[in-house]
């Protein structure tokens, strides 16, 4: 561990706030300028960057925060990657890690730093050299094409360090995560222009020139006009998929199960905690749509080398191998058009027991190591001076009764956001339709923070009740 310090002392580090209790307006401000630097950002190309094949994957680049092509073009993948193997060896034992005390905590946190930044400079070693981002094809084979590949590389570690530094501001001195939010951003200007760009796949302006615009909305109405039943039940179909979805996320969001708990030294006076149905919010379900983005890049990039060992690709759609079971197929538009066949069903059943298994599996390891387990929850109630009424305070006692609910939610909760973004997926809603229930989400855990913090800059002892000082 004390290595591990050591070379954590010669990185930079976001300085932690001095006050326990950041100001509502500070959190507001640092969010802000982290999402417009973020957007700013993804509009910078890579310089000397010639040929781009990661730009066909505009799906996955929006779960993985990124913009292939730009200087964000690794996102948020690196860390996710990071997050995802200690989840791995931690909840396997592999590796012996005890999180529920402050110093494992603190080597956890540390170990996912120090992999994150390997991570950042493995893939964008990979996304270079292999292929996804090359240089201009006209340098090869000549000096100058190695070295521009040296700063490809050189530009998306820089830009892979920049978004693990924001994604550290927002967390300690904003509002939820760095990651989510760069999800929920990239897929609410997603969702925007797929509904709303009178624009046409090429950028330009499509109304007089026959072609279709990208939004789904004028595409409707253009259907309807020109008598094109098809058309128009396609658009339909992706605009009332993203509703449904939207509608069901916020829905299971305020599922909720309540524990009456009352102020130990003040009779008559207690509060509810609650415990969500979707106990482990949206960071399974990340985690699951980012191993099997990664598994769909690292399937292309195989390909190009040669080696296509996971699936092979027909121009954007998979053709063969893993990556065929793991893509999940448009069975409305399949059903709309009368392409379906008892494969595609297949297909969209694996993508479905991908979705749920992962999201289980992550959900139950993200639980023990993010102090969200009934111990650390009776911890936190105690030191609220809150009890169970009817039982004496004992800390024990408090943990046998919450894990009677959590670790059923936990599992509940996981099938759950499996099964819809598994099936908003293969509705072919707006975007990513596992984006879209990330984007719900994140937005009403957001408005959950925000409102919370709101509350406790207006009651002091609403922040002190809830750990605050």
């Amino acid at each position: 561990m004390s290595a591990l310090d050591n070379v954590l002392a010669f990185l930079p580090e976001v300085a932690s706030p001095q006050e326990k209790h950041v100001s509502f307006k500070s959190k507001l401000k640092w969010t802000l300028l982290v999402l417009v630097a973020f957007f700013l950002l993804s509009a910078i190309p890579l310089f000397g960057l010639g040929q781009n094949a990661l730009a066909q994957f505009e799906s996955l680049s929006i779960i993985l925060g990124a913009s292939f092509g730009s200087i964000l073009s690794l996102g948020i993948g690196p860390l996710v990657t990071a997050s995802i193997v200690l989840q791995l060896l931690v909840g396997s034992g592999m590796l012996k890690v005890d999180v529920t005390k402050p110093e494992g905590k603190k080597f956890f946190q540390s170990l996912q730093k120090i992999m994150s930044i390997f991570f950042i400079i493995f893939e964008a070693i990979i996304y270079v050299f292999m292929g996804g981002l090359a240089p201009s094809p006209e340098l090869l084979g000549t000096s100058a094409y190695f070295t521009m590949e040296l700063i490809l590389v050189f530009q998306l570690i820089v830009g892979g360090f920049i978004v693990m530094y924001m994604d550290e501001v927002v967390t300690k001195w904003g509002f939820g995560s760095g990651l989510s939010l760069f999800i929920a951003a990239g897929v609410s200007s997603s969702i925007f222009v797929r509904a709303f760009s009178p624009l046409t796949s090429a950028g330009t302006f499509a109304f007089g020139t026959g072609q279709a615009p990208v939004g789904q909305v004028w595409v409707l109405f253009a259907s309807l006009i020109n008598r094109n039943p098809t058309g128009a039940f396609l658009a339909l179909a992706a605009i009332l998929a993203t509703i449904i979805i939207f509608v069901v996320s916020v829905y299971g969001q305020a599922m909720k199960v309540e524990i009456p708990l009352s102020f130990g030294r003040i009779r008559g006076h207690g509060i509810r905690w609650p415990l969500k149905f979707m106990y482990t919010s949206n960071i399974p379900v990340i985690l699951t749509a980012a191993l099997l983005a990664n598994i769909q890049l690292w399937a292309r990039l195989m390909q190009n080398w040669g080696h296509p060992w996971f699936g092979t690709f027909a121009g954007n759609t998979p053709a063969s191998g893993l990556v065929l079971w793991i893509f999940p197929p448009n069975i409305i538009q399949e059903l709309i058009t009368g392409s379906i066949s008892f494969m595609h069903i297949l297909y969209a059943f694996s993508y479905i027991l991908l979705m749920v298994g992962g999201a289980v599996v992550f959900s139950i390891f993200w639980v023990q190591t993010s102090g969200m387990d009934a111990a650390s929850q009776a911890k936190q109630i105690m030191a609220s001076g809150l009890q169970v009424p009817g039982f004496r305070r004992d800390p024990r006692v408090i943990e046998q009764i919450l894990k009677r609910y959590i670790m059923p939610l936990t599992v509940l909760g996981a099938v759950s956001v499996g099964i819809l973004a598994a099936s908003a997926d293969l509705l072919g809603a707006l975007a990513n339709g596992t984006g879209i229930l990330l984007t719900v989400m994140i937005i009403y855990k957001l408005y959950e923070d925000i409102a919370q913090q709101h509350m406790m800059d207006m009651n002091p002892m609403m922040r002190k009740m809830m750990g605050g000082e």
